[in-house]
C-alpha cells in the first residue's frame, strides 16, 4: 500500500509554519511510517523538493540524533525547507554568475538538485555545483539563524568572553556556523545515495562548499576605552557577502584534482577492497579542495545526449566599463577558439524615461529609444550580409 506524504505547502518569505500545520504533518508522516512505500507530493523545487521527498525515509532510518539543539522529526524538515529551498538558489544563481562567460555557463535546467541522481558525470563543473550549492545551503541556515528566525537557534555566543588575541576579545554576535554546517550535512548530503566512486567524490566537494563559507568568514570588532580609546576590542566572526564564496570556489575549480586511484584494488573484485581504494583516493586530499574523476567534455559542440548546447549563439562581450580581463576575452574564448565568428546584432529598445513627479499624485515619464548593440557567436560563412544590413560580421 502506498502512503503519500500530504506536503501542499507553499514555501515563501517565511520560513517557519505554524504551530497546528507543523503538527498535522509531524502526524501524516509518523503513520507513513509504517507503510512499505512513502512518496511525497513535490512541490517545491531546487533542493528543497528532494529533501521533502526523502523525508519520510530518512525519519525511517533514525538519521538525525535528537539533542536540545536541533529538532528532529518533519517539524525540522518543514521548519527549514524555506531556508534551504533559498540557500540552493543562491548557490544556483552564483554558479551562473562565476561562469557566465566560459563555455560552460551553469545551465540551470542541468544543475538543479531534484534532479541530482541524474547528475552522475564527475567532472571540475559538477564538482562546483556540489560545492556551491551546500555552501549556498549552509550559508543561507546560518545566516537565519543568527537573524532569530528559527526558534531555539541564535548567535554563536561559544566564544563570548575567551581572549582571542592581544586587545580583543570573543563578544558581539557571531554568524551560527556550527548550526548551518549540521543542518546542510543532513538535507545535502542525504541526497547522496549510492557508494561508489562518484558517490565519494560528491560527498567530498559537499564537505569543500562547507568549507569555503567557513573559511571566508571574517572578523569584525568594536572598540571600547576611554573617549574612543580602543583600549580593547569585543570581536566576533560574520559572514562574507556570498560573493567572496563564490569567487574562492572559482578559484578551487580552476586548482581542482583529478583523483587517481589504485587501479589494481579497482579491478579486484573485492567491494571492500575497491571502496577502500576509493577512500584512501579521497581522505588524501585536503577537505577544502574540489575533486574529480573525469576530464570535461568539449563544451565548444552541440551535444544534446550529454546536455549540451554548445557556444554558438551565445553572448560575448567586447568593452565596456568595469569588465574585467577574462570578460573582455569572452569573444575569443566563446567565438573564435571554438571555431565561431563573431556577429554583430543591432536591436532598439524602448523604456521609460525622464520621469516627474505632478502634485498630487502622479508620475509622468517620456519613452525613449535607445540603439543596442550586442555580439554573438555564429557559424562561419551563415548568415552574412551586405555592409548597410543590421547584422554583420565583426572584425573586433
Amino acid at each position: 500500500m502506498e502512503t503519500v506524504c500530504r506536503w501542499d505547502i507553499s514555501v515563501r518569505a517565511r520560513t517557519t509554519l505554524t504551530r497546528d500545520t507543523s503538527e498535522q504533518i509531524k502526524d501524516w508522516c509518523s503513520e507513513s511510517l509504517f507503510q512499505s512505500n512513502v512518496t511525497c507530493n513535490q512541490q517545491l523545487t531546487v533542493l528543497a523538493t528532494a529533501v521533502l521527498s526523502a523525508c519520510c525515509h530518512l525519519l525511517a532510518a533514525r538519521a538525525w540524533s535528537a539533542n536540545n539543539f536541533l529538532m528532529t522529526g518533519p517539524k525540522a524538515y518543514v521548519t527549514f525547507s524555506g531556508s534551504v529551498q533559498a540557500g540552493a538558489r543562491r548557490g544556483i544563481e552564483e554558479c551562473k554568475y562565476q561562469f557566465a562567460w566560459d563555455r560552460w555557463n551553469c545551465p540551470e535546467r542541468e544543475i538543479q538538485l531534484p534532479n541530482h541522481n541524474r547528475l552522475r558525470s564527475a567532472t571540475r563543473e559538477t564538482a562546483f555545483v556540489n560545492a556551491i550549492n551546500a555552501a549556498g545551503v549552509m550559508y543561507t541556515l546560518s545566516k537565519n539563524c543568527s537573524m532569530g528566525d528559527f526558534s531555539h537557534c541564535g548567535c554563536d555566543d561559544s566564544n563570548v568572553g575567551k581572549i582571542g588575541g592581544r586587545g580583543w576579545i570573543w563578544g558581539g554576535c557571531s554568524d551560527n556556523a556550527d548550526f548551518g554546517e549540521k543542518i546542510s550535512k543532513q538535507f545535502v548530503d542525504a541526497l547522496e545515495i549510492g557508494h561508489d566512486s562518484r558517490a565519494a567524490v560528491n560527498l567530498h566537494n559537499n564537505e569543500a562548499g562547507r568549507q569555503a563559507v567557513r573559511g571566508t568568514m571574517k572578523r569584525s570588532c568594536k572598540c571600547h576605552g576611554v573617549s574612543g580609546s580602543c583600549s580593547i576590542q569585543t570581536c566576533w566572526l560574520q559572514l562574507s557577502d556570498f560573493r567572496d564564496v563564490g569567487n574562492y570556489l572559482k578559484i578551487k575549480h580552476d586548482q581542482a584534482q583529478k583523483l587517481e586511484m589504485d587501479k589494481r584494488r579497482l579491478r579486484a573484485g573485492n567491494s571492500a577492497d575497491g571502496r577502500g581504494a576509493v577512500a584512501d583516493a579521497v581522505g588524501s586530499i585536503a577537505r577544502t579542495e574540489l575533486i574529480y574523476l573525469e576530464d570535461s567534455p568539449d563544451y565548444c559542440a552541440r551535444n544534446l545526449s550529454l546536455g549540451l548546447h554548445g557556444t554558438e549563439g551565445r553572448e560575448c562581450v567586447h568593452s565596456g566599463d568595469g569588465l574585467s580581463q577574462w570578460e573582455r576575452r569572452s569573444c575569443r574564448r566563446l567565438c573564435h577558439e571554438c571555431g565561431l565568428r563573431v556577429e554583430e546584432r543591432r536591436t532598439e529598445t524602448v523604456s521609460s524615461c525622464n520621469c516627474k513627479f505632478h502634485w498630487c499624485c502622479t508620475v509622468k515619464c517620456d519613452t525613449c529609444t535607445q540603439a543596442v548593440t550586442k555580439h554573438h557567436c555564429a557559424r562561419r560563412g551563415k548568415g552574412r550580409r551586405g555592409k548597410g544590413d543590421a547584422r554583420r560580421r565583426h572584425h573586433g
